[in-house]
């Protein structure tokens, strides 16, 4: 292998939880970025091709999306059991996605419709999930891949704050679409409830696919000191 993880990430002992969770809090940045030359493409930006979401009477699409912020996140909490091959995982972070959109339906009690430009800015959001780790054989060495059963586990709360800007809302009519905008932001926390679950997923889903490339390209026991 021409490139060492250990120059990208501070190396631990299997058990040293302390030293663990340093080098995740140190990592993520870096790995946020993306890691060329070993394959890892860069988190922040993110781009996400589509996003659909049908939820309490209100189909949502986004399209051509693009999340910053993830190389700001704070990771709260990781753990690595190697015995029982599991990690956790709990961030929070400040992020904002931009694109296009397309809606009609209902927000809490006012109809909406229209499509356009977006942008959603999400502040304090706290996502915790649970990995399981495959180990597969490449070459006579061993690697991890992490099983896509965190899907059914993740959880999330937005702690601090959404703020929501939808262009051309009821085609540019100020009179309808200003007051969805004002019960979207005053209602934040409800709107996140119903709209949100797929769009952290998708999310969850790239840095799941950015991970597996790393334990791709390197052997799991070089993740740990001897």
């Amino acid at each position: 292998m021409l490139f060492s993880v250990g120059s990208f990430f501070t190396l631990c002992k299997s058990g040293d939880d302390a030293c663990i969770l340093s080098s995740a809090k140190t990592s993520l940045p870096i790995f946020a970025k993306g890691i060329p030359e070993l394959g890892v493409k860069s988190l922040d930006p993110m781009y996400i091709p589509l996003i659909v979401s049908d939820e309490s009477g209100l189909k949502l699409k986004f399209k051509n999306s693009t999340l910053t912020g993830l190389s700001g996140c704070v990771v709260d909490n990781f753990k690595h059991d190697h015995i029982k091959k599991k990690q956790l995982l709990k961030i929070t972070c400040d992020v904002s996605l931009t694109g296009d959109y397309e809606v009609q339906g209902k927000v809490l009690i006012l109809p909406v419709e229209g499509n356009g430009k977006y942008k959603i800015d999400i502040r304090g959001i706290t996502v915790k999930c649970n990995f399981n780790l495959n180990e597969f054989e490449n070459s006579g060495v061993t690697h991890w891949k992490i099983d896509d059963d965190w899907s059914e586990t993740y959880k999330f709360k937005v702690r601090d704050g959404a703020v929501f800007h939808f262009e051309n809302l009821f085609n540019g009519n100020k009179i309808l679409g200003d007051p969805v905008l004002e019960l979207l932001n005053s209602s934040w926390k409800d709107v996140m409830e119903d709209i949100s679950p797929p769009i952290i997923k998708a999310i969850i889903g790239q840095e799941v696919e950015a991970v597996n490339t790393l334990y791709s390209a390197v052997p799991a026991d070089d993740f740990l000191l001897k």
